[in-house]
Parts: C-alpha cells; sequence; structure tokens
C-alpha cells in the first residue's frame, strides 16, 4: 500500500511543484514505512521522479486528456489510487488542482486539508499544519476519515533529492461518459516568459506606474531577473495588463522566492496572496504605505528613479560575474 501523488506537467514537461509533492509524498511514505507512487499525465520526463523519491509512476497517455479537465483528471487520480489501494494522496496547491482536489476527495470519500506547509506531525492520528485565515496563521489539523487528500502549498516543503529508481508503468482509464460535460472553449497562456506559479521571482506592479505605457521597466527588469510579470487588481481592471497577472486573494497566490512589487501600496487583498513569498521588497514613495509593514527590504522612493537605477546596477553585476 503506497502514498500516491498527482505531479503536474506541462507540454510533456513536469512542472516545479511536480518535485516538490513528490518529495512530500516520499517523505509521508518513509514516515509510514512504505513506498511512493506517482501518477503522471501525458508526460515525457517520469523518470526525474525518481531524483524525488518516486519509486513507481503511473503514466496515462492520452490526447483526449492534453487540456486539463478537473472532472476527467480527477477520475484518472482516484482510479490510480484504487489500483494501488492508497489511502493517502498528495497534490499541490495549483489553480488546477485546487479545482480537481474537491471532485478527487469526494470520489474517494477523503477528508481534504489544503494548503499544508510541513510534514505530517504524526501519522496516527494523521495531523498535518496548515495555513488559515489567507496565511497569517497556522492550524494543526487532524484527518480522521480513512482515506485522506494533502494539499501541499506551493514553496513550503521543497523539493528535496532522495534518488531511487523509478519504474514507469502504462496506466490506462476507462473515463465516464460524463468526464468531459465542462470543456474549455479557448485557453490564454503567456508565451515565452516565466509563468507567475512556476517562478522563483516575480516582478509586480501597482497603479503607481500610472499608465500601461510605463510597464517597459517592469518587463526590463523581470527579463534581468529571469522573473514573472504580475500586477495588482486595480491595474488588471482598468485593462493596462491581462488578467492573468493578477496575483492577490481574488487572483493567483504567489509563492515565490523573490516578490518585488512596485508602486503598489498593499491591500490586504493584495498581501494575502503574496504572503507566502519568502522575501518582499517594495518600491512606493509613500512610506505610510501598508506594504512596508509587510515587507522584508523597503524602498521610499519614486520608482521612475529607482528601478532604472536598480536596472542598470543588475546590468552591471551581471556583466563582472558573467
Amino acid at each position: 500500500m503506497s502514498v500516491v501523488v498527482y505531479t503536474e506537467s506541462e507540454n510533456g514537461k513536469l512542472k516545479k511543484n511536480a518535485f516538490e509533492v513528490a518529495s512530500y509524498a516520499a517523505e509521508v511514505a518513509k514516515q509510514l514505512g512504505t513506498s511512493a507512487t506517482a501518477v503522471s499525465i501525458n508526460c515525457k520526463e517520469n523518470e526525474l521522479l525518481g531524483d524525488y523519491g518516486i519509486t513507481k509512476v503511473l503514466n496515462v497517455t492520452s490526447d483526449t486528456l492534453s487540456t486539463f479537465n478537473a472532472k476527467a483528471y480527477a477520475e484518472v487520480v482516484a482510479s490510480a489510487v484504487k489500483n494501488e489501494s492508497a489511502t493517502i494522496t498528495i497534490v499541490s496547491s495549483s489553480a488546477d488542482t485546487k479545482f480537481m482536489a474537491p471532485l478527487l476527495a469526494a470520489s474517494l470519500d477523503a477528508g481534504y486539508v489544503p494548503n499544508v506547509v510541513d510534514a505530517p506531525e504524526s501519522t496516527s492520528p494523521f495531523i498535518v499544519k496548515r495555513t488559515v485565515f489567507s496565511n497569517k496563521g497556522f492550524a494543526h489539523t487532524a484527518i480522521n476519515s480513512e482515506n485522506k487528500l494533502v494539499g501541499v502549498s506551493n514553496n513550503a516543503f521543497g523539493a528535496i533529492e532522495n534518488k531511487v529508481t523509478a519504474t514507469i508503468e502504462d496506466f490506462t482509464v476507462a473515463l465516464s461518459d460524463n468526464a468531459f460535460n465542462t470543456k474549455s472553449t479557448e485557453i490564454d497562456k503567456v508565451v515565452g516568459k516565466a509563468t507567475i506559479a512556476d517562478a522563483d521571482i516575480v516582478v509586480s506592479a501597482g497603479r503607481g506606474l500610472k499608465g500601461p505605457e510605463n510597464w517597459g521597466m517592469v518587463e526590463e527588469l523581470a527579463d534581468i531577473l529571469g522573473a514573472a510579470t504580475a500586477c495588482s487588481k486595480p491595474v488588471s481592471d482598468l485593462g493596462w495588463r491581462p488578467h492573468g497577472e493578477h496575483v492577490g486573494q481574488t487572483g493567483k497566490p504567489v509563492a515565490s522566492n523573490l516578490y518585488i512589487a512596485i508602486g503598489i501600496s498593499g491591500a490586504i487583498q493584495h498581501l494575502a496572496g503574496v504572503s507566502s513569498s519568502k522575501t518582499k521588497v517594495v518600491i512606493n514613495t509613500d512610506p505610510e504605505a501598508p506594504f512596508f509593514k509587510a515587507a522584508d527590504y523597503g524602498i521610499v522612493g519614486d520608482a521612475f528613479e529607482v528601478v532604472p537605477q536598480l536596472i542598470e546596477k543588475l546590468k552591471d553585476f551581471k556583466a563582472q560575474n558573467s
């Protein structure tokens, strides 16, 4: 009886969070004295999961699953869990997985705890630590049901190398007739840039930039750092930037290693969505901006003066260290 983990991929490549949840599953399996099995959909590099403690991969290949569909994917993962007679299933906290997880929990009759930040404190009873109140506190939660579903917060546990040999097995699932009752008609994706979900660094800006015509310096800074670009809700509402870049409690959550906020005052909804980032840097003209209270580093100054100087310093640093 193994621990089963769903590892996400895109265009045949494993996502960053796949290695983190694989590491988490391997740790839970170690605590229970068993092994960790991954279920992977349309992925071409499953062997990499062996570097993070996964001993078996159930590889699902299907053209009908080329686009994410919460219900269909939930059926696939549930079938894998039942195939392995597993009682513990691990998933990430990505937007897609949070859409899928409640359906999976219902299918497995499992207790579901999202936003978990650490390995189980105890396996009998099964107790995990998770964030609550928009990441302002922690709760130690016991899952008392026989089947358990754990959602690991992004960038919380970390990807931990634990090299084993992963056996890859083809796995076929007979999907139900209503698995595709809901279909995606259009998908907007950022092309050629780091995505907010996978980026180690995110450069974000708000209304302090005064207009979309000034976003060039934000994109230049992001390019130098290899970062994703993001924005506050008012900016996306005004149409300055696409809604896919909106981060915050009502947008995309950010759990990057470095989050740079330029001209963002720091409304509570925004702070709630970025609080999981490890280091937060704020550039703002208002020394009383709420974001300064949440920041690790703050610069009180005009973004139109500070950011160009920061860009030049980074260019010089890279030139001297290349």
